[in-house]
Parts: structure tokens; sequence; C-alpha cells
């Protein structure tokens, strides 16, 4: 997924061509934008920015090896989805990865309103979630799932939620936040190209969380979406809960691979008190181009977006 004026271009002319519809609850646009590339146009988007055509990062299509996102009608309230195999049908059969057999996230394209949720899988190959869309904008919805099989995916398709609308900057890189009272620091920076390590902090109350839960599968969780087109970045903890050497905090680390300069936002989920809790940081890769704020709005393609957020299924 590249440069913002041939992506928004893309968005349209493919919103005209391929007609998805599906319920959210009753402010869902029934008919959404869909996006997605074709393997040609992603390439020659990932030679934009300087990435090699076999790295294109993950939630950029809407179908890639075979692998199509579905989204499907649902009652009121709900989000629904299916993944088509290389045959045309329904999977109905997925590898167990951090967990779970299917993570589905959402963020409004301002990087605000993220959400991480697990849907429930009918026989038919039907996923289905509350609606995680909590309010009006322009949303990126990824699937991120290994098919029995295959390799691990993760596709996205933009969904439209229609109401009043308001485009929220992206806010300053910092070091350190707070969320549900509790405060994260990070150490370490992405390196274009190159893995490097993340560490996160987390205390409470002016003292160092020891105690954190296990959640997905280790101590943390960590998603970063790319500013502008929102390449998916899931990243992987160094170490898990029970190998002998990875203590429950405060430290959690991560090994970061971002393909390109950029700002990007950090996603990190962590449990506590029986509790998942979301820190939220921004962080920019490389040299800025000339000109441009790191910080403000994410291109939008003429759509505004509502107000941020973030949750957990």
């Amino acid at each position: 997924m590249r440069t913002v004026p041939r992506l928004a271009g893309f968005v349209v002319g493919l919103a005209a061509v391929f007609g998805a519809t599906y319920g959210v609850g009753r402010v869902v646009d029934r008919s959404p934008v869909v996006e997605g590339r074709h393997d040609g146009d992603a390439a020659h988007a990932t030679e934009e920015r300087g990435e090699p055509a076999d790295r294109i990062p993950g939630g950029l299509l809407v179908s890639d090896r075979g692998y199509t996102l579905d989204p499907v009608d649902a009652p009121g309230g709900q989000f629904a989805f299916r993944i088509t195999g290389p045959d045309g049908q329904p999977v109905t059969r997925y590898d167990v990865a951090h967990d779970k057999r299917m993570h589905l996230i959402v963020a409004r394209r301002d990087l605000s309103g993220f959400r991480h949720v697990h849907p429930d899988l009918a026989a038919d190959g039907t996923w289905r979630v509350g609606t995680p869309l909590t309010g009006p904008g322009q949303w990126r919805a990824f699937a991120d799932f290994t098919p029995t099989g295959g390799e691990p995916l993760t596709l996205g398709v933009d969904v439209t939620v229609p109401g009043a609308l308001t485009e929220r900057p992206l806010p300053a890189p910092a070091t350190s936040t707070t969320v549900d009272g509790y405060t994260v620091t990070l150490t370490g920076a992405p390196q274009p190209g190159r893995t490097a390590p993340l560490t996160f902090t987390v205390s409470r109350d002016g003292r160092p969380v020891t105690d954190l839960e296990p959640y997905l599968g280790a101590y943390g969780h960590l998603v970063a979406l790319r500013r502008g087109d929102l390449a998916y970045l899931h990243m992987h903890p160094d170490g898990t809960p029970g190998d002998g050497r990875t203590q429950p905090g405060p430290a959690v680390t991560f090994l970061a691979d971002v393909p390109s300069t950029g700002s990007y936002r950090l996603y990190l989920d962590f449990r506590h008190g029986g509790a998942v809790h979301t820190a939220e940081f921004t962080v920019v890769t490389g040299t800025p181009p000339p000109g441009s704020d790191p910080s403000g709005p994410a291109p939008s393609g003429g759509a505004d977006h509502g107000t941020p957020g973030h949750g957990h299924n």
C-alpha cells in the first residue's frame, strides 16, 4: 500500500468496481469502500517507497496468494466476513497463532480508534463479532490469520461509517504515555530495513509492574501501522512466558522490522489486573520528506475521520 495521491485515486476507482455489502449496525454505509491491489500495483507501489516487491507489508491487499477477505451481510451491531481460498470456497480451517485463529484489528484512516478483537467462526466459514467500528470515519479492517496448510497472512479492507466526522492529527512522537493509570515508556527506535529492539517499560503509581499477565501467548502484543497507507506490521516479542528467561515485566521487548522511513503508530496491548490495556505511541523513522509534518493529519483521500479510542475482545 504507497504514495498517497495514487492510493486515493485507486480507492475511488476501485470503489466503483467492487460493491461489498455487510452490516455492522445502522451506522455502517451499505456500500462501503473496498480497497485492494493486484500484484502489479502492489509491486509498483513498493518500488516507489524503495521496498522490494517480495516484501510487501501486510494489510495492503484485499487478496493475496489466492486468499480474499470478503465482508458479508450481518445483523445490526455485528461485523461479519469470510476468507475465501484459492478454490473460491470459504476457508473453515485455521491454525492457532498467538492463541487465536483470527485476529481482527481495526483503525480509522487517521490512526485513531484502534481496536483488536477476536471473532467467532461459524461452520460455513463466516467470522462474526460485535462491531468494533465505534464511530464515524473511514476505517481499515485487518484480518490476521494462518490458513491450515498455508502461510500467515494479513488482508485489509476499507469500511466507511457515515456521520459527523472530524480529522484527528497524529499525536507527536513521545517516549512515554499513560493509559488506565499505567505509565509506559518506550526505549529504542525502529530502523528502516533492519531489525531493531523496542522495549516498553510498564509502571503504575511510580512503581514498576513486575506481574504482567500473559496475553496472546506473550507479556505484550504489538501492532504498528504506517501513516498514509496503513501498512500493517505485527511485531514479535523477544521471549515467551515460561521460557525460563522472560520476566513478567516491567520491561517487554519486541523485535521491530519496519520497511521504510515515515511515521508509524504503535499499539502495545498488555494485560494486568485481569484487563487488557493499550498504550499508543507515534514514532518517526529515517528523515521525513522536506516540508512534511510527521505529526499532522494523515492523508485521507478527502474523507474526514472520527475520534480516538481503543478496545479489545
